[in-house]
């Protein structure tokens, strides 16, 4: 609670700091100062979403320091990246109250001063509310709200910007491993999170850069919601708990069918795809793979995803691929769990480096398609809450998944071919099912929208007959073009 409250207070501070002393400049959407932001995006995505991956290079350190097992030793990475997704909806809360600029500054703050806690911690309790807890929330903080402005100030160029914003995490991938392993020869992990704090700092600078935009959907900076009529002043914890189911999008949720398709969907693919990211390191070094060169495989992931990432954002982004985003999304994800089955077969080396990349170019569609699919799903002006309830809700299988496979480890004696099994089956499930489900929803809007068209006709021919019209005007009435948000 005290948390909480001090979070609370440096949010406060932060918000009337930027009011009263920072310009209120309102920028214009696709204008010059949105390369900014996007750059400042890009930093923050690969701060926050490029960390999680080399996450399995502490693994042996960890598990050796606190004489854990491979379950115990899971959580951490599972409790980290399940914050990052489960503090959506608090803070949708602080962006609708202080803005994104002072959410993401707070972010940063929290997220250093969950590593350098951790550094201190001397048992697994401490390091897993230290490192996973107030680390994962942190990142959440700065990553959601950049993500939310980046909505606002790119329209026209949508799929470009999501693209490019998404390099960020390939950039991550690529360096975070490097300097991990650079510095854990020599400081060890506690050294290594120490440092690590400092770096996330960054995100405050990030966060300074993200100028209001001139648009009448932005979140803007306000003195607070009014509380409801007829309901007696609650406390802190249960106005926190009101506010919150406030801002989840459960209504969206049995509404919108194609949220519903996906959310279902990428709750079902999370189960399997962060699997790898942990477990490859230690399943190459099990296998005889140097340390150094295993830690080089995931930076070979994020390397392949520097390039292949704007390519998918491109070839997304044209005018033919604009309507098949979801498919390709889908497809992305079905590859993605038939070459985890190459990890069940052959460990060596070359092979491995063969199935990294093999594997980059499926991450890197699902990378560059994720939000795009999302934003074409759900309306801008519903998209913080949208997303806010789909990552919490990611959040639980994010949270289960690691322990479930150190589990699996544990009770097969450290055979790590069940991981990958288990991360196969997951993402190839979702994957049917999320194309099926969009191919199901796509066919009955066509014949609703014939049958709408046919009663309309119906309904103008008498119209016709007395008037003398043709039936060329009526048709070009009534079939109008339909235009999406985020088309290119």
């Amino acid at each position: 609670m005290q948390a909480a409250q001090a979070l609370i207070a440096v949010a406060e501070r932060l918000g009337r700091h930027s009011r009263q002393r920072m310009p209120q400049v309102l920028e214009r959407a696709e204008g010059s100062w949105a390369w900014v932001v996007l750059l400042a995006c890009m930093v923050v995505q690969g701060l926050s979403l490029g960390f999680p991956p080399c996450l399995g290079i502490f693994f042996t350190e960890l598990q050796h320091d606190f004489q854990a097992s491979n379950s115990e030793t899971s959580w951490f990475p599972s409790i980290l990246t399940a914050m990052l997704h489960a503090g959506g909806p608090l803070c949708s809360i602080l962006v609708g109250r202080f803005g994104c600029r002072a959410t993401v500054m707070a972010g940063g703050v929290l997220a250093c001063l969950g590593m350098v806690a951790s550094s201190f911690s001397h048992t697994l309790s401490q390091f897993y509310i230290a490192a996973g807890f107030f680390t994962g929330l942190g990142l959440c903080f700065s990553f959601q709200s950049t993500i939310t402005m980046l909505g606002f100030y790119f329209i026209r160029r949508r799929a470009l910007a999501n693209a490019l914003a998404s390099v960020g995490i390939s950039l991550g991938i690529t360096l975070w491993p490097l300097l991990t392993h650079y510095l854990l020869e020599d400081l060890g992990w506690r050294g290594t999170f120490l440092i690590f704090g400092g770096v996330f700092l960054h995100c405050c600078v990030c966060g300074a850069i993200l100028r209001p935009v001139a648009t009448s959907a932005a979140p803007e900076t306000r003195k607070g919601p009014s509380p409801p009529t007829k309901r007696p002043a609650p406390g802190c914890l249960a106005a926190c708990g009101w506010a919150t189911l406030r801002y989840l999008a459960f209504d969206i949720l049995w509404h919108n069918a194609g949220y519903r398709v996906f959310t279902l969907g990428v709750i079902w693919m999370i189960l399997g795809f962060p699997l790898p990211h942990i477990f490859l390191v230690p399943y190459a070094m099990q296998h005889g793979v140097d340390k150094h060169r295993a830690a080089l495989l995931i930076s070979i992931i994020g390397f392949s995803n520097i390039f292949l990432r704007p390519m998918a954002g491109l070839v997304a982004g044209r005018q033919g691929f604009a309507s098949y985003c979801k498919y390709l999304f889908s497809l992305a994800i079905l590859l993605n769990g038939l070459t985890n089955l190459v990890c069940t077969m052959l460990a060596d080396f070359r092979v491995l480096v063969g199935y990294c990349l093999v594997y980059s170019v499926s991450m890197s569609v699902i990378g560059a398609l994720f939000f795009q699919v999302f934003m074409d799903i759900v309306p801008m002006d519903q998209f913080s809450r949208a997303l806010g309830l789909c990552t919490i809700l990611e959040s639980i299988s994010i949270l289960i998944s690691p322990p479930i496979a150190g589990f699996l480890l544990d009770s097969t004696d450290n055979n790590f071919s069940y991981v990958f099994y288990m991360s196969s089956f997951f993402l190839i499930s979702a994957a049917l099912f999320m194309g099926g489900g969009f191919f199901a929803l796509r066919k009955k809007e066509k014949q609703a929208s014939q049958a709408k068209g046919e009663a309309a006709t119906k309904e103008a021919a008498p119209e016709q007959a007395l008037t003398g019209e043709g039936t060329d005007s009526s048709e070009k009435r009534l079939w109008t073009e339909t235009m999406y948000v985020t088309s290119v």
